[in-house]
């Protein structure tokens, strides 16, 4: 089903962590960790500067591996790992972009899945990477019969 996809990648696409946009998704992930919030806070951090959480990267844009085209609904979120190099900084950019790593299908009780790993990468402006966010969805068989696949 996405097997030909597999070792595609997005353009990059350029990001800013904005200052705003960081405070409101701690505030809506219930972290209001001032290291997230508070300009002076980060400073005195060992980061000496405020940082992202963790998981702000799900706000990032990536771009669009051409051709992928995934359901707007049904899907299942089956995983999904950060891994850090060093924290997002808030008011640094970024360049960020999608690769398809793997697709395998399974069969269970509920029919034949199909498993789609992404790897997103975020880099600075020298192309050095910050983060990667490896994640699996789970295309159930009534999504792929809908999808008419």
């Amino acid at each position: 089903m996405y097997r030909k996809f597999i070792g595609k990648r997005s353009q990059k696409v350029k990001n800013v962590v904005e200052r705003g946009l960081v405070k409101r998704f701690a505030e809506s992930i219930g972290d209001p960790h001032p290291v997230y919030t508070d300009e002076e806070f980060g400073k005195q951090s060992r980061y000496g500067r405020y940082i992202a959480p963790p998981t702000y990267p799900r706000v990032l844009d990536y771009g669009v591996v051409e051709g992928l085209i995934l359901p707007k609904k049904g899907l299942i979120h089956g995983e999904q790992i950060y891994h850090y190099e060093r924290p997002l900084f808030v008011g640094e950019e970024l360049f960020c972009y999608t690769e398809v790593v793997d697709y395998y299908e399974k069969t269970g009780r509920n029919g034949l899945m199909g498993f789609l790993a992404v790897k997103k990468f975020g880099e600075d402006l020298q192309g050095k990477v910050i983060f990667t966010e490896e994640s699996k969805t789970i295309i159930t068989e009534s999504v792929r019969k809908a999808m008419k696949i």
